[in-house]
């Protein structure tokens, strides 16, 4: 039964305590990803790893269920006890608790996975798309809410700002196989030096997948607000935190490249002034935020190498080709300028 009264939203400091309880969430996933790339021995679904993921979950469910509580003791029931943007996460935590159970199940009939199977069990993306659900809430709240303006501040926006970079870690993860973002500087400095052989498609290939899971969330963004200086970066910064833990932080250049990227791209907002009403702008934005980072990419791991990649054509136009999916990825997510 519901007592039709409009819903309501709740207060920016509600949705940064539900994006930092969402941080716990998503750390725990990444030491548990951790311990699946550098720990072979794991053989049982109880581990510390799972236990700091989960202990998550239930941090930042116990909260979402809080705040429609507090509604349903005010008088309201049914949908209109639920905070506008709150729904979709809180019909998310019965689903990952049942893919969890699922999860425990798979583990102890199958054993448990260590290799490139983790990324294809049912239970596991059945685990990622309603965790990415819950962690993506805060933007949900964020997305009408009647306190933020065209132009937010980052303070305000930063709890959407972390809830969609944490969901992007999750999809950084489940993209392994294609992440540029792993890599060191040799690796890319070897792979962009030969013409025939499986590491330079690799790469190619890899670029082009990290490159749409990077550029993607901030074109969303930028065609709802006038993002405040620093939200690239912020959302960069997350971004590279899952394949750091994959890879023991054993390419720390590179990833730093990756936020010196982020900042770039907010140089390049304040700059262009991208919107979804300055459609010409946003299609720049679009082409010249990859290309400037990819281009940081190469140039990173060339410096710590110690030596430029030997095929020109590769170094120079792996860029290029990002900058150019980067603008066709504009053009469709604002095929027209939106009227002001």
């Amino acid at each position: 039964m519901d007592s039709g009264e409009a819903r309501t939203w709740v207060s920016g400091r509600t949705d940064l305590v539900t994006a930092l309880l969402g941080v716990w969430f998503g750390i725990g996933l990444m030491i548990d990803a951790w311990a699946h790339s550098n720990l072979a021995e794991l053989e049982t679904f109880f581990t510390p790893w799972h236990a700091a993921f989960y202990s998550g979950f239930a941090a930042v469910s116990g909260w979402i269920i809080w705040q429609v509580w507090r509604n349903v003791r005010a008088g309201r029931q049914g949908l209109a006890a639920v905070p506008t943007g709150y729904l979709a996460g809180l019909v998310a935590i019965p689903g990952f608790a049942a893919f969890g159970f699922m999860d425990m199940m798979w583990h102890t009939f199958l054993g448990i996975e260590t290799m490139i199977d983790i990324l294809f069990s049912p239970s596991h993306l059945g685990l990622i798309s309603t965790m990415l659900l819950i962690l993506t809430t805060p933007l949900r709240s964020a997305w009408n809410a009647p306190d933020i303006a065209e132009r937010p501040s980052l303070g305000r926006l930063f709890p959407a700002l972390l809830g969609l970079a944490l969901a992007g870690t999750l999809i950084s993860l489940f993209v392994s196989y294609g992440n540029a973002m792993q890599w060191d500087g040799q690796g890319v400095v070897a792979a962009l030096s030969m013409t025939e052989g499986g590491r330079t498609g690799d790469l190619a290939s890899s670029i082009l997948i990290t490159n749409a899971v990077l550029i993607l969330p901030v074109l969303f963004l930028v065609r709802r607000w006038r993002l405040p200086f620093g939200s690239v970066t912020v959302m960069y910064l997350v971004g590279v935190l899952m394949p750091g833990a994959q890879t023991a932080f054993d390419n720390v250049p590179i990833l730093i490249g990756f936020v010196a990227g982020g900042l770039a791209s907010d140089l390049l907002i304040r700059w262009l002034r991208p919107s979804a009403e300055r459609r010409g702008a946003y299609w720049a934005f679009a082409g010249l935020s990859p290309l400037v980072t990819w281009s940081l990419y190469v140039l990173v791991a060339s410096v710590s190498a110690g030596r430029l990649p030997a095929v020109p054509e590769l170094w120079t136009g792996a860029p290029i080709v990002a900058g150019l999916i980067g603008l066709a990825l504009g053009a469709l997510l604002l095929p027209n300028a939106q009227r002001a």
